[in-house]
């Protein structure tokens, strides 16, 4: 399946290459596919070694951090000389190694032109309690997520009806009705499936039908996050923390004031207790943090108040899954108040695989704005999000009165649309958001 993050490899590539790749993102997102897919297809020779079910070429870091001695191994396990001009190495699960981490730093200052991509599940939980001495400035880092909804319209032959969805974006104008109904159709297929790349293609192998879609696929990629918590987490204490925070996550989101608490885990439930936990969670990129801001003046991350924010789980087709909605009462638009939760998440979802920070903003009276963005041309812009047609809000209208946004965003099942300084746009084109 094409996948849009090939440009950022594509990127690396046409910069020099200089600097190892690092690409960082959770299990079962299609890292490994993509970044094979893209060494294939762009050198001449392609070296593949998975440093968690190859112990030899583990040890191999172990015992040398030099980068000659470290090629000078692999070409004898190999049996063979590696053409460095003509080869590209890939590593992955590299999180099992730290020492492979630290040789990246002496591969990126050699002077032979070697071609070094890696990858592993929680590397960014290995980069944030690294021991060793992490070679900054030595690597470049690059965030991989699920699919978004905009690969989900490629992975679905709908790459038209894409086309079409980015020029009614552009010019503010409405999507012929069929086309409309087509996307909000497509949109609600994918809160129920979600962006991980084998429940797409199941789909897509089952024509679209999402009663034969197999939701095993995703419980299975559910369990084997939680096992994750249990094999790298070293402190048995500390995986319960971390899989009970989990779990919760979509209980928190069907409160009315979805601010995360830590009472509503247990009772006597602290941040001293838990936050640790919810760092980890974060750096695996299993969940996804907004934080409330507390003025909407730039920039806004200064703002925060770090003891107020929402978890969204990092893929929406698990919520629906762990919260068991039924997909008939998904697809046939029926009316309930947890559609809301699964909207936001959606939406968090789709803003972070845009390389956006995700912040709200509420007031002293109770008004909130799901929210709030930066761009240099437009200043703060404010984006409510909807979960159907009924658009009515005082909060967003409080917010315009008081701060006079440039102009305002929703996201709805509405048709493109501007007006009364509010871009009303569909829900399938968050992607749009540049």
């Amino acid at each position: 399946m094409k996948r849009l993050f090939e440009n950022k490899l594509l990127e690396w590539k046409q910069s020099g290459m200089k600097k190892p790749l690092m690409v960082v993102g959770a299990r079962q997102i299609g890292k490994t596919y993509t970044i094979e897919n893209f060494a294939k297809s762009n050198f001449k020779e392609y070296l593949y070694f998975n440093l968690e079910k190859n112990s030899e070429i583990k040890e191999i870091f172990e015992k040398s951090i030099d980068d000659e001695k470290i090629i000078s191994e692999i070409e004898l396990y190999l049996g063979k000389k590696i053409d460095i001009e003509n080869t590209i190495l890939f590593f992955d699960e590299v999180q099992v190694s730290e020492n492979f981490i630290v040789s990246l730093k002496y591969f990126n200052e050699s002077e032979k032109p070697y071609k070094i991509i890696c990858a592993g599940s929680l590397l960014g939980v290995k980069i944030n309690r690294f021991k060793s001495s992490f070679p900054v400035g030595k690597i470049r880092i690059e965030y991989m997520y699920p699919m978004n909804f905009e690969e989900f319209l490629i992975a679905t032959g709908n790459e038209i009806l894409r086309e079409k969805i980015k020029e009614c974006y552009e010019s503010m104008s409405p999507m012929p009705e069929y086309a409309h109904k087509q996307a909000i159709e497509l949109y609600k297929k994918y809160l129920c499936v979600g962006g991980m790349p084998e429940a797409v293609n199941n789909l897509v192998e089952n024509k679209l039908d999402i009663l034969n879609f197999d939701s095993h696929i995703i419980s299975d990629i559910k369990d084997m996050y939680i096992a994750d918590m249990q094999k790298y987490v070293k402190n048995n204490f500390e995986s319960i923390k971390i899989e009970k925070i989990y779990k919760n996550i979509p209980s928190q989101l069907a409160k009315d004031n979805k601010n995360f608490k830590y009472s509503f885990i247990e009772e006597t439930g602290r941040k001293r207790k838990y936050e640790s936990s919810i760092d980890w969670l974060v750096a695996a990129k299993m969940i996804l943090i907004n934080y409330n801001s507390k003025r909407m003046e730039i920039p806004l991350k200064v703002y925060i108040n770090e003891d107020t924010f929402k978890l969204y789980l990092s893929d929406v087709g698990i919520l629906t899954n762990m919260s068991e909605v039924k997909f008939p009462d998904i697809m046939l638009d029926n009316t309930f108040i947890y559609k809301g939760a699964i909207t936001e998440n959606y939406v968090a979802q789709e803003l972070v695989s845009k390389q956006e920070s995700l912040y709200y903003w509420t007031s002293n009276r109770s008004a909130e704005i799901d929210f709030v963005l930066y761009s240099e041309e437009d200043g703060i812009i404010p984006i409510e999000v909807k979960s159907g047609s009924n658009v009515k809000s005082a909060s967003l209208n409080m917010y315009i009165n008081e701060f006079h946004p440039k102009y305002a965003i929703r996201f709805s099942t509405r048709n493109f649309g501007f007006e009364n300084n509010i871009k009303s746009i569909p829900l399938y084109a968050v992607f749009c958001i540049k």
